[in-house]
């Protein structure tokens, strides 16, 4: 239940006056920290920038949900892109420093992974961000009306069960 409940609250934002941006930004940062392994000093700083920030929260669940999976298919990719940036001659000596500082072994940079799942992340956010944006316009504008008048969207709503759930969410306080 749990699952729908998240879901029913991106499509709640969808809907509400939660701007654009405010929605885009909360499944950016999801989406970021869902490509990486969660324990990191990134993944974490990046969660609580999800909790305190003025963006949407069930936009940014559902993002870390599915690029979770993501992550699981893309290991591959991200291993190659990280030993690529880890093994820059340049480099180096900056990773070098990165790992003999304090913070540093906790960012887990010197993971393969790791490296390749953050330089992914970093170049899909604001791809992802504003396609995101461009989804919620458009969401509203032209398809948010189209989707009630679908038959199967009258049912489920007219159904006993939905209006038993309607009323159980309602005590709750939502």
């Amino acid at each position: 239940m749990i699952p729908l409940k998240i879901i029913s609250k991106l499509l709640k934002a969808f809907r509400s006056g939660e701007s654009p941006e405010q929605i885009a930004a909360g499944f950016g940062v999801g989406f970021y920290i869902g490509l990486m392994p969660f324990w990191t000093l990134q993944s974490i700083l990046l969660f609580v920038v999800l909790i305190l920030v003025n963006i949407n929260l069930a936009a940014g669940t559902v993002a870390f949900i599915l690029a979770d999976i993501m992550y699981r298919l893309l290991y591959p990719l991200f291993h190659t892109i990280g030993q690529f940036i880890l093994n820059i001659p340049f480099l180096q000596p900056m990773w070098e420093s990165v790992y003999n500082s304090i913070f540093g072994p906790l960012t887990q940079f010197y993971n393969t992974t790791t490296m390749g799942s953050f330089i992914g992340g970093l170049i899909l956010y604001f791809p992802i961000y504003y396609g995101m944006k461009k989804f919620v316009v458009v969401y509203r504008e032209k398809l948010e009306a189209r989707i009630k008048k679908w038959k199967i969207v009258q049912a489920i709503k007219g159904s006993k069960l939905f209006q038993l759930y309607e009323k159980i969410r309602d005590l709750g306080g939502e």
